[in-house]
């Protein structure tokens, strides 16, 4: 199993749905996400990773490829976009 593609068994799960007229997606945030509310969401709903911002979880969600989405966080984690 990849890491960087989330599963449902995080107690940050949050139920919710993709779209209107879609099944159900678990959302996960970090665990290191505070309680401001200001943090991303993601789900992996028929073969795309899913994003969403967790303080607005009905405007909408980015969708990745599931490589595209690993190589993303490969490159977060060694610190490719951190800023100077």
């Amino acid at each position: 199993m990849n890491p960087a593609i989330p599963t449902p068994s995080s107690h940050q799960q949050r139920r919710g749905k993709d779209t209107p007229n879609s099944p159900r997606a678990a959302w996960r945030k970090s665990s290191r996400s505070g309680q401001n509310g200001n943090c991303a969401e993601v789900a992996v709903l028929a073969a795309k990773v899913r994003v969403r911002d967790s303080k607005a979880p009905d405007a909408g969600h980015l969708s990745f490829n599931p490589q595209t989405w690993t190589v993303f966080v490969s490159d977060v984690r060694n610190g490719r976009y951190d800023l100077p």
